[in-house]
């Protein structure tokens, strides 16, 4: 299908989408402290709020990518954002630690569910030699939303009320998402009751027969605590080293600014290396990252570790999709993507929850960067047995 000046709008809607879905996730880092003190709870009560948002979003992926290939991603990602900003505002209004797990736990990981799969499927399908790079500027959505919007939230918080920081992002997410949602199309070679794109590839069902599939799928499952957990707790380790809050909050920033570098710099090397061999060296590079979270004891080893795990950890998920598109084709791409995303749920859930647990009874980090460090040689493992697999599915 030859490339259309569409194609390109779909790409840089789907950038807004992730970054509005993402810099709302990752403001987690910024709320973690008022939630602590408002509600009267230790770090892993905190924990299960990003945990839970996670793990809805990535369970429910898979359904989302589904309504996209049967509805559009239009429509979807439209109730997703509108979904999000309802559980923004109720957050807002909760007088409980229950009531934020119901609300933003709950609801706004449903809306990031309705808006993560179809949005960044919708992108392959528009592209044949340019795959890799549209996909890393779309994806690269998540860099600029963790860099600007954790920050930007903390800020407001110094300025106003928690409460009233939160209403703030409610509108701008109700306002920005939907404007971006409704650019989102389906790539015109799609039929209307199929996937977002060319028709030809597996189903979803061959797809999940498919021993690439399955190497692929565990090597997420095993990433995913590597992925998530500095996302809930490196500001907080800072905080313990000392550090402002400026400072604490700003090193989420700078995972988003080296995920930015990642995004947009992998696509170019992935063309031209392979997207497999990248993902290998991307899962073992992001932790080799905690070396130095391990080491540091100030601002200047955390902020290294931030934009080093930025850089693998954008790198790895602007790669997904593409590797999905690779080896399964656009038949049921959508679905494909967001089955895979499921394998991180349980990471996403319980890898913060279980650090906070871990720092609670002892005192500090080590043992969390240890386990980290075994599940990315694992992850790194199991990547590379995809990409024998995928090479001998050819």
């Amino acid at each position: 299908m030859k490339e259309t000046p569409y194609a390109w709008v779909v790409v840089w809607a789907t950038f807004v989408c992730l970054g509005l879905i993402f810099g709302v996730s990752y403001s987690f880092a910024a709320f973690f402290e008022s939630f602590a003190t408002e509600f009267a709870a230790q770090r892993a009560d905190v924990s299960w709020i990003f945990g839970l948002s996670g793990f809805v979003y990535f369970v429910l992926g898979a359904g989302g990518g589904m309504l996209a290939d049967r509805f559009g991603p239009r429509i979807v990602c439209s109730v997703g954002m509108a979904s999000m900003a309802l559980g923004l505002l109720a957050t807002s209004w909760a007088t409980s630690l229950l009531a934020v797990y119901l609300s933003y736990g709950l609801l706004v990981g449903l809306g990031i569910a309705l808006v993560y799969t179809p949005s960044i499927a919708s992108v392959q399908p528009w592209f044949t030699t340019r795959r890799g790079l549209a996909g890393g500027i779309a994806s690269s959505g998540v860099g600029a939303g963790t860099l600007l919007v954790p920050v930007g939230v903390a800020l407001a918080i110094g300025r106003m009320p928690w409460r009233e920081a939160m209403q703030l992002l409610a509108l701008g997410v109700l306002v920005l998402g939907l404007l971006a949602a409704g650019l989102l199309r389906r790539a015109p070679a799609a039929p209307s009751s199929g996937a977002g794109g060319s028709a030809t590839g597996l189903s979803l069902r061959e797809t999940l027969r498919s021993p690439t599939f399955r190497w692929l799928y565990l090597a997420t499952v095993l990433a995913s605590p590597v992925m998530f957990i500095p996302f809930a707790h490196v500001s907080a380790s800072a905080r313990d080293l000392g550090l402002s809050e400026a400072l604490a909050v700003g090193l989420v920033g700078l995972i988003g600014v080296g995920s930015l570098v990642g995004r947009f710099a992998i696509g170019l090397v992935a063309d031209r290396l392979g997207r497999a061999q990248t993902l290998v060296l991307m899962q073992l590079s992001m932790g080799a990252a905690y070396v130095l979270w391990a080491l540091a004891g100030g601002h200047a080893l955390l902020a290294l570790f931030a934009l080093w795990f930025g850089l693998s950890y954008g790198s790895i998920v602007s790669l997904l999709p593409a590797i999905c598109m690779d080896y399964f084709g656009g038949k049921s791409v959508a679905s494909v993507v967001g089955t895979l995303y499921s394998g991180a749920a349980l990471g996403n859930l319980l890898g913060p929850v279980m650090a906070g647990a871990a720092f609670d009874w002892s005192g500090h980090y080590l043992g969390v960067m240890a386990v980290c460090g075994v599940l990315s040689l694992c992850a790194t493992w199991a990547s590379h047995q995809m990409k024998r697999s995928g090479l001998a599915q050819y």
